[in-house]
């Protein structure tokens, strides 16, 4: 029930200690403001972390090979080891079910680009139609490479909106524009951006069996690319992932020769690895974040309970004359934590809206590597004013109880 005169009670005190009240509340303030903060940016390192993989597949899987490190039947180390169509198709052949995108890459080495008189040193890479997905790559103009242009050996280019800008300034409409890779004409069918930036358009792509025969690549491939298909969840697409990578560098490591604990000749990235490190990383980021604001907010709510006992202290005399006049332990109880609530709670929702409302306002204009619109969502929101509400309660909890406990007799000779 609503006591007015219980109010009016808390009010006179604050009235009478404003210093002391706003320094107590400062400290709670503080505690939930750096707290939301924390888990603001905890938040936004995990946008980020996300959208840095967002920029490719993140279940790809590269394959690539370098130099032999190892003797191994008979064979002297230092062989280059070099993956072919045939190793290409037989893991296609053998995982066709797990496997969701493919794309073997050959790397044209040394070739010169140029659009009429403009010229530029960008990577040319022969690729399968479904690299696309691998990159993540979107079109912004004309289509992608598709399976006619590999079966046919077209000679066609799909260019980078960065490269566009760069070779071909005046040209609105790129499409079945030409353009000379070391002096050899090919078509431009389409426009393409990563969402990995411009750092990730320095390449234009011709169909892979076009770059094997015109770049003298014959039966070669610089990398092989997969992604598999999803999983119910992250853990067993992990695991079958892991088995995948596994059971393919075998593979390569039988048909290649190379000694099964040569670890260089044969390399196998798998992204989920990778992806599993950094959300690892930012769970122990955003534990590392929760354990220093509840710390601090547990050293305002321990200030809040000296004050207390402060205050109980200050009112012994008057405890005593409520006790003598019948006041009941649970009434001087209610009253004590009433006041302390009322204090944490009023002091914390100001440090919750001020820090929300400095990342509603900072948050979106932050642009930090790794670092993505740091915010805190509703449920935290309402998590925080229930810890708000314990907070107070603690606070006021143990002064309360003791004041309780004193005795009229002692609290009346209190000077």
């Amino acid at each position: 029930m609503f006591d007015i005169d219980s109010w009016q009670e808390i009010f006179d005190t604050i009235r009478k200690n404003k210093l002391r009240t706003f320094l107590t509340g400062l400290s709670v303030a503080s505690g939930i403001f750096i707290l939301v903060i924390l888990l603001g940016f905890g938040r936004g390192m995990e946008n980020g972390i996300r959208k840095e993989f967002e920029a490719d597949a993140t279940n790809r899987i590269w394959v690539w090979t370098q130099v032999t490190t190892k003797e191994f039947k008979g064979l002297n180390p230092g062989r280059s080891i070099q993956l072919k169509n045939s190793d290409f198709d037989h893991i296609n052949q053998v995982y066709e079910d797990q496997l969701e995108y493919k794309s073997g890459l050959f790397r044209v080495r040394g070739a010169s680009i140029n659009y009429k008189k403009e010229s530029g040193s960008y990577s040319v890479q022969g690729i399968g139609p479904e690299y696309q997905k691998i990159e993540n790559q979107k079109m912004v103009l004309g289509r992608y490479l598709n399976e006619s242009d590999i079966k046919t050996r077209n000679k066609v280019v799909v260019i980078s909106k960065k490269i566009k800008r760069e070779l071909l300034k005046k040209v609105e409409e790129p499409l079945n524009e030409y353009l000379q890779i070391s002096g050899i004409n090919f078509k431009i069918i389409g426009v393409y951006m990563d969402e990995g930036g411009e750092r990730e358009e320095n390449r234009v792509y011709i169909p892979i069996t076009t770059a094997q025969t015109v770049f003298n690549g014959s039966e070669k491939l610089g990398n092989i690319g997969f992604t598999l298909q999803p999983e119910e969840n992250f853990e067993k697409s992990l695991e079958v992932s892991h088995k995948f990578t596994k059971e393919i560098k075998q593979y390569l490591q039988q048909s290649h020769t190379v000694s099964p604990d040569d670890n260089s000749a044969i390399n196998v990235h798998n992204m989920l690895d990778e992806a599993k490190r950094f959300y690892t990383l930012t769970e122990s980021i955003a534990f590392f974040f929760w354990f220093v604001g509840i710390c601090t907010i547990i050293a305002g709510v321990v200030g809040v309970s000296n004050i207390m006992l402060i205050i109980v202290k200050e009112r012994t005399r008057e405890i005593g004359i409520r006790k003598a006049l019948g006041a009941k332990p649970w009434s001087i109880i209610g009253m004590i934590m009433q006041e302390s609530i009322f204090v944490t709670t009023v002091a914390g929702f100001v440090g919750l809206f001020l820090s929300m409302g400095l990342l509603e306002i900072v948050g979106p204009n932050v642009e930090v590597d790794y670092i993505l619109n740091p915010s805190v969502d509703l449920t935290i929101a309402l998590t925080m004013v229930f810890v708000l509400i314990i907070a107070g309660a603690l606070a006021g909890f143990f002064p309360a109880w003791k004041a309780a406990h004193i005795q009229p007799i002692e609290a009346l000779k209190d000077e």
